[in-house]
Protein backbone atom coordinates (compact mmCIF):
# COMPACT_ATOMS: atom_id res chain seq x y z
CA UNK A 1 0.00 0.00 0.00
CA UNK A 2 2.28 2.30 1.18
CA UNK A 3 4.46 1.83 -2.41
CA UNK A 4 0.56 2.89 -4.28
CA UNK A 5 0.23 5.27 -1.76
CA UNK A 6 4.08 6.85 -2.98
CA UNK A 7 3.18 6.89 -6.64
CA UNK A 8 0.02 8.94 -6.24
CA UNK A 9 1.73 11.10 -4.51
CA UNK A 10 4.64 11.24 -7.16
CA UNK A 11 2.15 11.97 -9.84
CA UNK A 12 0.21 14.70 -8.23
CA UNK A 13 3.39 16.41 -7.06
CA UNK A 14 4.34 16.15 -10.83
CA UNK A 15 0.80 17.55 -12.20
CA UNK A 16 0.76 20.38 -9.58
CA UNK A 17 4.48 21.61 -9.85
CA UNK A 18 4.91 20.72 -13.78
CA UNK A 19 7.75 18.26 -13.05
CA UNK A 20 9.67 19.77 -10.26
CA UNK A 21 11.72 17.66 -7.97
CA UNK A 22 12.02 19.86 -5.52
CA UNK A 23 9.73 22.23 -3.54
CA UNK A 24 9.40 25.17 -5.73
CA UNK A 25 11.64 28.26 -3.97
CA UNK A 26 8.74 30.43 -4.32
CA UNK A 27 7.36 28.37 -1.76
CA UNK A 28 9.97 28.68 0.43
CA UNK A 29 9.32 32.43 -0.08
CA UNK A 30 6.53 33.06 1.27
CA UNK A 31 8.12 32.87 4.87
CA UNK A 32 9.85 35.87 3.87
CA UNK A 33 8.00 39.29 4.02
CA UNK A 34 6.74 42.47 6.45
CA UNK A 35 3.13 41.49 7.03
CA UNK A 36 0.73 38.24 7.42
CA UNK A 37 -1.04 39.50 3.62
CA UNK A 38 -4.48 40.65 2.68
CA UNK A 39 -6.26 37.68 4.43
CA UNK A 40 -4.51 35.67 7.07
CA UNK A 41 -5.40 32.78 9.37
CA UNK A 42 -8.96 32.69 10.04
CA UNK A 43 -9.94 34.25 6.68
CA UNK A 44 -12.88 32.86 4.58
CA UNK A 45 -10.21 32.97 1.75
CA UNK A 46 -7.85 30.43 3.64
CA UNK A 47 -10.45 28.19 4.36
CA UNK A 48 -11.84 27.75 0.59
CA UNK A 49 -8.56 28.00 -0.79
CA UNK A 50 -7.11 25.23 2.07
CA UNK A 51 -8.86 22.45 1.18
CA UNK A 52 -8.65 19.44 -1.59
CA UNK A 53 -11.85 20.55 -3.86
CA UNK A 54 -9.97 23.53 -5.43
CA UNK A 55 -8.64 20.81 -7.81
CA UNK A 56 -12.10 20.51 -9.13
CA UNK A 57 -12.87 24.07 -8.71
CA UNK A 58 -9.99 24.61 -10.91
CA UNK A 59 -11.45 22.50 -13.24
CA UNK A 60 -14.66 23.88 -12.86
CA UNK A 61 -13.35 27.24 -13.79
CA UNK A 62 -11.66 26.57 -16.33
CA UNK A 63 -14.88 25.29 -17.92
CA UNK A 64 -16.83 28.27 -17.20
CA UNK A 65 -14.34 31.26 -18.05
CA UNK A 66 -14.31 29.11 -21.86
CA UNK A 67 -17.85 29.96 -22.36
CA UNK A 68 -16.75 33.83 -22.84
CA UNK A 69 -15.63 33.94 -26.58
CA UNK A 70 -13.16 36.77 -26.17
CA UNK A 71 -11.13 35.29 -22.82
CA UNK A 72 -11.44 31.51 -24.83
CA UNK A 73 -9.61 33.33 -28.02
CA UNK A 74 -7.17 34.68 -25.54
CA UNK A 75 -6.52 31.23 -24.45
CA UNK A 76 -6.36 29.65 -27.81
CA UNK A 77 -4.35 32.18 -29.87
CA UNK A 78 -1.78 32.74 -26.93
CA UNK A 79 -1.63 30.48 -24.55
CA UNK A 80 0.61 26.89 -25.44
CA UNK A 81 -1.94 24.72 -22.86
CA UNK A 82 -2.07 22.02 -25.26
CA UNK A 83 1.68 21.73 -25.83
CA UNK A 84 2.58 22.73 -22.10
CA UNK A 85 -1.14 22.27 -19.83
CA UNK A 86 1.22 21.42 -16.47
CA UNK A 87 3.20 24.66 -17.44
CA UNK A 88 -0.11 27.06 -17.38
CA UNK A 89 -1.57 25.09 -14.55
CA UNK A 90 2.04 25.63 -12.01
CA UNK A 91 2.11 29.03 -13.27
CA UNK A 92 -1.56 29.56 -11.93
CA UNK A 93 -1.42 27.68 -8.85
CA UNK A 94 1.38 30.21 -8.02
CA UNK A 95 -0.64 33.07 -8.79
CA UNK A 96 -3.41 32.00 -6.64
CA UNK A 97 -1.44 30.87 -3.55
CA UNK A 98 0.84 34.02 -3.61
CA UNK A 99 -2.08 36.10 -2.99
CA UNK A 100 -3.76 33.87 -0.87
CA UNK A 101 -0.89 33.29 1.35
CA UNK A 102 2.05 35.81 0.63
CA UNK A 103 2.20 39.16 2.30
CA UNK A 104 0.76 42.12 0.79
CA UNK A 105 3.75 43.10 -0.93
CA UNK A 106 4.37 39.57 -2.98
CA UNK A 107 0.56 39.03 -3.66
CA UNK A 108 0.80 42.43 -5.52
CA UNK A 109 3.86 41.68 -7.30
CA UNK A 110 2.49 38.55 -8.25
CA UNK A 111 -0.49 39.85 -9.85
CA UNK A 112 2.06 42.49 -11.87
CA UNK A 113 3.50 39.82 -13.04
CA UNK A 114 0.79 38.22 -14.72
CA UNK A 115 -0.35 41.55 -15.87
CA UNK A 116 2.64 42.12 -17.48
CA UNK A 117 2.40 38.51 -19.26
CA UNK A 118 -0.88 39.09 -19.67
CA UNK A 119 0.16 42.79 -22.33
CA UNK A 120 0.84 40.41 -25.08
CA UNK A 121 -2.11 38.61 -25.52
CA UNK A 122 -4.57 40.68 -27.99
CA UNK A 123 -6.41 40.02 -30.85
CA UNK A 124 -10.02 39.69 -32.09
CA UNK A 125 -12.84 37.30 -31.25
CA UNK A 126 -16.77 37.21 -32.80
CA UNK A 127 -18.78 37.97 -29.96
CA UNK A 128 -22.12 36.02 -28.79
CA UNK A 129 -23.89 38.37 -31.48
CA UNK A 130 -21.69 37.38 -34.57
CA UNK A 131 -20.03 40.74 -34.27
CA UNK A 132 -16.14 41.09 -34.41
CA UNK A 133 -14.47 42.79 -31.94
CA UNK A 134 -10.72 43.57 -30.66
CA UNK A 135 -9.67 41.79 -26.98
CA UNK A 136 -7.00 42.41 -24.42
CA UNK A 137 -6.31 39.81 -21.76
CA UNK A 138 -5.71 42.56 -19.89
CA UNK A 139 -9.06 44.49 -20.63
CA UNK A 140 -11.54 44.88 -17.58
CA UNK A 141 -14.47 43.20 -19.18
CA UNK A 142 -12.23 40.08 -19.82
CA UNK A 143 -10.19 40.07 -16.45
CA UNK A 144 -13.73 40.74 -14.97
CA UNK A 145 -15.17 37.16 -16.51
CA UNK A 146 -12.13 35.28 -15.34
CA UNK A 147 -12.59 36.71 -11.84
CA UNK A 148 -16.16 35.53 -11.67
CA UNK A 149 -15.56 32.40 -13.02
CA UNK A 150 -13.15 31.66 -10.72
CA UNK A 151 -14.14 33.22 -7.57
CA UNK A 152 -18.04 31.10 -8.30
CA UNK A 153 -16.05 27.83 -8.95
CA UNK A 154 -13.88 28.04 -5.87
CA UNK A 155 -17.03 29.51 -3.73
CA UNK A 156 -19.34 26.66 -5.29
CA UNK A 157 -16.83 24.10 -4.96
CA UNK A 158 -16.25 25.16 -0.70
CA UNK A 159 -19.48 24.99 -0.33
CA UNK A 160 -20.53 21.44 -1.32
CA UNK A 161 -17.06 19.37 -0.54
CA UNK A 162 -15.29 21.76 1.89
CA UNK A 163 -15.41 22.96 5.63
CA UNK A 164 -17.91 26.06 7.04
CA UNK A 165 -16.20 28.96 5.23
CA UNK A 166 -15.66 31.84 8.03
CA UNK A 167 -18.48 34.71 7.96
CA UNK A 168 -19.84 32.62 4.99
CA UNK A 169 -19.81 33.23 0.76
CA UNK A 170 -20.34 37.00 1.64
CA UNK A 171 -17.26 36.96 3.25
CA UNK A 172 -15.24 34.93 0.80
CA UNK A 173 -16.60 36.87 -2.62
CA UNK A 174 -15.59 40.35 -0.51
CA UNK A 175 -12.14 39.20 0.88
CA UNK A 176 -11.40 37.62 -2.83
CA UNK A 177 -12.36 40.89 -4.37
CA UNK A 178 -9.34 42.43 -3.51
CA UNK A 179 -7.18 39.43 -6.11
CA UNK A 180 -9.69 40.91 -8.55
CA UNK A 181 -8.68 44.67 -7.99
CA UNK A 182 -4.99 43.49 -8.36
CA UNK A 183 -6.14 42.08 -11.35
CA UNK A 184 -7.48 45.34 -12.83
CA UNK A 185 -11.30 44.12 -12.08
CA UNK A 186 -12.23 47.16 -10.40
CA UNK A 187 -15.71 46.27 -10.08
CA UNK A 188 -15.42 43.12 -8.31
CA UNK A 189 -17.89 41.85 -6.82
CA UNK A 190 -18.37 42.34 -2.82
CA UNK A 191 -21.22 39.71 -2.03
CA UNK A 192 -22.65 36.10 -2.84
CA UNK A 193 -25.83 38.52 -4.60
CA UNK A 194 -23.65 40.32 -6.32
CA UNK A 195 -21.30 37.93 -7.71
CA UNK A 196 -24.59 35.79 -9.20
CA UNK A 197 -25.81 38.77 -10.22
CA UNK A 198 -22.55 39.86 -12.09
CA UNK A 199 -22.66 36.22 -13.69
CA UNK A 200 -25.86 36.24 -14.68
CA UNK A 201 -25.75 39.58 -16.63
CA UNK A 202 -22.98 37.97 -19.44
CA UNK A 203 -25.79 35.31 -19.71
CA UNK A 204 -28.56 38.00 -20.36
CA UNK A 205 -26.69 40.18 -22.58
CA UNK A 206 -25.75 37.33 -24.64
CA UNK A 207 -21.93 37.77 -24.29
CA UNK A 208 -21.78 33.55 -24.23
CA UNK A 209 -21.78 31.11 -26.50
CA UNK A 210 -20.35 27.54 -27.14
CA UNK A 211 -19.10 26.81 -30.31
CA UNK A 212 -16.67 24.15 -32.12
CA UNK A 213 -13.64 25.93 -30.32
CA UNK A 214 -15.25 26.17 -26.52
CA UNK A 215 -16.15 22.18 -27.18
CA UNK A 216 -12.30 21.56 -28.17
CA UNK A 217 -11.32 22.86 -25.19
CA UNK A 218 -14.21 21.33 -23.05
CA UNK A 219 -12.92 18.11 -25.04
CA UNK A 220 -9.47 18.84 -24.05
CA UNK A 221 -10.20 19.31 -20.08
CA UNK A 222 -12.47 16.37 -19.53
CA UNK A 223 -9.19 13.98 -20.88
CA UNK A 224 -5.86 16.31 -20.33
CA UNK A 225 -2.42 13.89 -20.53
CA UNK A 226 -2.11 13.20 -16.93
CA UNK A 227 -0.61 9.93 -16.00
CA UNK A 228 -2.52 6.72 -16.13
CA UNK A 229 -2.80 6.08 -12.47
CA UNK A 230 -4.71 9.50 -12.02
CA UNK A 231 -6.89 9.54 -15.33
CA UNK A 232 -9.92 7.30 -13.03
CA UNK A 233 -9.68 9.79 -10.55
CA UNK A 234 -9.65 13.01 -12.12
CA UNK A 235 -12.51 11.53 -14.41
CA UNK A 236 -14.92 11.27 -11.11
CA UNK A 237 -13.70 15.44 -10.29
CA UNK A 238 -14.44 16.41 -13.97
CA UNK A 239 -17.62 15.10 -13.25
CA UNK A 240 -18.17 16.27 -9.87
CA UNK A 241 -17.15 19.77 -11.69
CA UNK A 242 -19.67 19.03 -14.25
CA UNK A 243 -22.38 18.80 -11.44
CA UNK A 244 -22.15 21.47 -9.33
CA UNK A 245 -21.66 23.97 -12.55
CA UNK A 246 -24.90 25.99 -13.13
CA UNK A 247 -27.37 24.09 -15.13
CA UNK A 248 -27.46 27.12 -18.02
CA UNK A 249 -23.43 26.88 -18.38
CA UNK A 250 -23.56 23.49 -18.19
CA UNK A 251 -26.41 23.24 -20.89
CA UNK A 252 -24.27 25.90 -23.37
CA UNK A 253 -21.30 23.51 -22.57
CA UNK A 254 -22.93 20.43 -24.08
CA UNK A 255 -22.66 18.51 -20.75
CA UNK A 256 -24.63 16.04 -18.86
CA UNK A 257 -23.80 14.39 -15.23
CA UNK A 258 -24.85 10.88 -15.47
CA UNK A 259 -23.95 9.11 -12.45
CA UNK A 260 -20.64 7.24 -12.05
CA UNK A 261 -20.07 3.40 -12.34
CA UNK A 262 -22.89 0.57 -13.32
CA UNK A 263 -24.64 1.51 -10.30
CA UNK A 264 -25.11 4.65 -11.08
CA UNK A 265 -23.19 6.41 -7.76
CA UNK A 266 -23.80 9.87 -7.26
CA UNK A 267 -21.05 11.79 -9.03
CA UNK A 268 -20.85 14.51 -6.04
CA UNK A 269 -20.36 11.70 -3.34
CA UNK A 270 -17.63 9.73 -5.78
CA UNK A 271 -16.00 13.49 -6.44
CA UNK A 272 -16.02 13.74 -2.57
CA UNK A 273 -14.13 10.46 -2.52
CA UNK A 274 -11.37 10.84 -4.49
CA UNK A 275 -10.64 14.26 -2.78
CA UNK A 276 -10.11 12.87 0.40
CA UNK A 277 -8.16 10.28 -1.03
CA UNK A 278 -6.16 13.02 -2.18
CA UNK A 279 -5.91 14.45 0.94
CA UNK A 280 -4.61 11.36 2.26
CA UNK A 281 -2.25 11.62 -0.33
CA UNK A 282 -0.83 14.99 0.08
CA UNK A 283 -1.82 16.28 3.29
CA UNK A 284 -5.01 18.99 4.25
CA UNK A 285 -2.65 22.01 4.70
CA UNK A 286 -1.57 23.60 1.46
CA UNK A 287 2.51 23.88 2.03
CA UNK A 288 1.82 27.99 1.35
CA UNK A 289 -0.28 28.12 4.13
CA UNK A 290 2.36 26.51 6.17
CA UNK A 291 4.87 28.74 5.06
CA UNK A 292 2.20 31.53 5.76
CA UNK A 293 2.32 30.68 9.08
CA UNK A 294 6.06 30.41 9.79
CA UNK A 295 6.16 34.24 8.77
CA UNK A 296 3.20 35.42 10.39
CA UNK A 297 4.44 33.66 13.90
CA UNK A 298 7.84 35.23 12.98
CA UNK A 299 6.79 38.86 12.77
CA UNK A 300 4.85 38.31 15.62
CA UNK A 301 7.63 37.39 17.73
CA UNK A 302 9.37 40.19 16.49
CA UNK A 303 6.49 42.39 17.98
CA UNK A 304 6.93 41.14 20.82
CA UNK A 305 11.01 41.22 21.06
CA UNK A 306 10.12 44.81 20.25
CA UNK A 307 7.43 45.50 22.54
CA UNK A 308 9.63 44.30 25.41
CA UNK A 309 12.93 46.32 24.06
Amino acid sequence: MASVSDAFRSRLNDTFTNGATERPAWIDELEQGSDAGFFGPGSATWAVHGGNHTVLAGVRALLVQALHPGALAGVADHSRYREDPFGRLAGTIRWIYTVSHGDTQQATHASQWVRKLHERVVGEYVDGHGVTKPYAANDPDLARWVHLAFTDAFLRSAQVWGKPIPGGADAYVREWAIAGRLMGVDDAPESDAELRAQMNGYLDRGELKADARTHDVVRFIKDPPLARLLRPGYRALFDGAVASLDPRHRSMLGLRTPGVGPVQLPVRQVAGVVLDGIGAVLGTTPGTERAALVRIARLEQESRQDATA
